[in-house]
Order: structure tokens, then sequence, then C-alpha cells
């Protein structure tokens, strides 16, 4: 055997190693528990904003939130303080997973196209809520209008603008736009087409429960969707006018729902899409598992 050999087999040994090292921590309890908690954390922001918007679609009163204002909402509680502890290491816990997801790929999404859109999609999220809970922290250390209402749509303009100051600004903002919008749809395909997937291992359920569990998934995934859909069109709209005003979050496109024709029942709709996708998230994170 050679020298060369030699080295080649020890290189791919390490390797495989180092392989079998990280997929031993991504998948670790430890691991599927903050990834648990993270889920029923998202779940529960998900919730809220849904309730929150059946409120005003019924003519309750009450606002339209986006997911840092349904934290806020649940921080004004008699118990706010632990809540938000709770919401904070659930975002930072669901943050991890969506990183460890477009990274170590345990859910074998492979490197083809399609897998690796799927994984910048999952480190994208990570991003969106590693700062979700940075606002949370800033929130609990007394800093609260780093996660007030509308904060969203705040973000989005000052982020639009600064861009759109630039000559290559409306290109780059289009082809945001045009992303947010394709994420947005490929979930109202998920939610409605054959293909419905889940990406964990259920266990102690019968099949009628999983078949709740699948048809909660696809309508709140593609309510979701519908949202994801009108945030990239409104960011288009703000490219193609160059007024970056025209860029809204969470909050902006229910709003907008509400002011068209049928409003209160398209914002019902969506609304109670949200919390069908609120109790899926959190149903993930008591009843479901890795797949190892």
């Amino acid at each position: 055997m050679s020298a060369n050999t030699g080295i080649r087999r020890h290189a791919n040994s390490l390797k495989q190693d180092g392989q079998g090292l990280a997929h031993r921590a991504v998948t670790s309890r430890l691991m599927e528990t903050l990834m648990r908690f993270g889920y029923l954390v998202r779940g529960l922001i998900y919730g809220v904003i849904g309730v929150l918007a059946i409120q005003v679609a019924i003519g309750g009163g009450g606002t339209l939130d986006d997911p840092q204002g349904a934290i806020v909402a649940m921080g004004k509680t008699s118990v706010g303080g632990v809540v938000l502890y709770g919401i904070l290491v659930g975002l930072i816990g669901y943050a991890l997973w969506g990183m460890i997801r477009a990274v170590f790929d345990p859910l074998q999404k492979g490197t083809g196209l399609k897998g690796i859109a799927q994984r910048i999609g999952y480190a994208v999220s990570a991003i969106s809520y590693a700062l979700l809970a940075l606002a949370t922290y800033r929130l609990i250390t007394g800093v609260a209008s780093a996660a007030r209402n509308g904060a969203q749509a705040t973000q989005n303009q000052q982020t639009t603008a600064s861009i759109l100051s630039n000559s290559w600004g409306p290109l780059v903002v289009g082809i945001g736009a045009a992303i947010v919008m394709i994420v947005g749809l490929a979930q109202i395909i998920q939610g409605f087409g054959p293909d419905f997937e889940r990406q964990f291992q259920l266990y102690a359920l019968s099949n009628n429960e999983q078949k709740w569990i699948d048809r909660l998934g696809r309508f709140g995934t593609a309510a979701r969707g519908v949202v994801f859909t009108m945030i990239g069109l409104f960011l288009f709209l703000a490219a193609y006018r160059n007024d970056p005003s025209q860029a809204q979050g969470f909050d902006g496109v229910l709003t907008a729902l509400m002011h068209q024709p049928y409003g209160p029942w398209l914002l019902g709709i969506v609304a109670l899409g949200l919390i069908a996708f609120g109790i899926y998230s959190a149903m993930c994170g008591v009843w479901l598992r890795f797949k190892r």
C-alpha cells in the first residue's frame, strides 16, 4: 500500500468519524428537545396572530399583528415575564434547528437543485428566527421598541429603502420579491398538493389522528403561503414603483386582506389557517420525532 493510499484512507476515516459525530450531535436528545420546544413556540406565535386576526374579522376589536407584535401581546399577560423567557429559548432552539437543517441536512434533502433550494430556505428561516429571538431579548431587557407591533413592516421598508437607493436596487429588490413569492407559492402547492411531507416520525397516534394532523398542516401551510406570497407581491410593487413604503410585513398583509371586497371573510379564512398552522406546529413539538 502506497503512502498516498494510506493518507487517503486515513482522511476518509477522519471524515466519516467527523460526519458521525456531527450526526449524533444534531440528532441528540438535547437538540431534539430544543427543536421540539422551538416548534411549540412557533405554533404559539402563529396561533396568537390568528386569534387576534379572527377578533378583527368578526368585529370584536383588537389588532392585526406580526410575530413581534404577537410576542409583545403575550408579554403583557400576568405571567408575561416567564412567557417571554420561554419564547426566547424556543426561538433560539428553532433558529439552531434551521441552521442544522441547512448545513448538516438531517432531513436528507441532498445536493440537487431542489435540495439546495430547500436548504437555503432553512438557512433564511434560521436567520429570521434568530432576529426574532434578538428582538425578544431586547424586549425582555427593556428595549420594548425593538419588538413593537409593526416592526416587521418597518424593518422591511428600511431595508428596502437602503437597497433602492442604489442604481441596481430595483433589480435586487425585484429578485428578492420573486424569491419570497416562490416560497409562498411553494407552501400553497405543498398544502394542496398530493405530497404533503412530514419531517418527523409519528408515534402513538391512530390513523384518524394522523389524518387530522395532516389536514391541519395542509390548511395552515397553505394559509401561511398566502401571506408570504402577498409579502413578496408588496415587495415587488416596492421595486416596480421604487417606493419602499410599499413593502409590508405580516400585519400589513392582513390589513390589506381586510380592506378587500369580502375582506372579513378573506381575513377570517387566512386567520383560521394561521391558527391551524399554529396547532400543527405545536403538535410537531409534542408528538413528533426526528427521522434517525
